[in-house]
């Protein structure tokens, strides 16, 4: 799996003028499953970005992770991030896993974020969805299972 993850103040997603999610400070996670990714892939992805240490402490430095701070996380499923873009100018998207595995996996990572003691907010996986956010910092990480 594969996630973009941002450092927010605030973050909302809405489908057609419906508010699905909103939070307040802590994490927007935009994530993608990749062919051939399962259910270990999401659980270790979810366990490694829930302990990922990138909200400040007392003295500034990032030391604290989102469950330090009592952030939410925004959990939005983004197909995108399989995009190959080493040959033209057109991007190739079959990296990603097939839509049924990746809503599947999708859901088990926004299940296993919440699972981690974080207030979790969601998309609708495969919706044209409009993603707010103010972005805190900024701070944009990418991580892979």
């Amino acid at each position: 799996m594969r996630a973009l993850i941002q450092r927010v103040s605030e973050a909302s997603v809405t489908v057609e003028g419906e508010l699905l999610g909103e939070i307040g400070p802590g994490l927007l996670i935009l994530v993608c499953a990749m062919q051939g990714d399962g259910e270990d892939q999401a659980s270790a992805l979810a366990a490694r970005i829930a302990k990922l240490r990138i909200f400040r402490d007392e003295a500034g430095k990032m030391n604290r992770s989102v469950r330090d701070t009592g952030g939410a996380a925004l959990v939005v499923s983004q197909f995108t991030l399989a995009a190959d873009t080493s040959r033209g100018n057109r991007p190739g998207f079959s990296a990603a896993a097939p839509p049924a595995d990746g809503e599947r996996l999708y859901r088990h990572f926004a299940a296993e974020i919440a699972a981690c003691g974080i207030p979790t907010a969601t998309g609708r996986f495969g919706a044209d969805m409009k993603v707010r956010l103010l972005n805190d910092g900024p701070v944009t990480i990418w991580m892979e299972s």
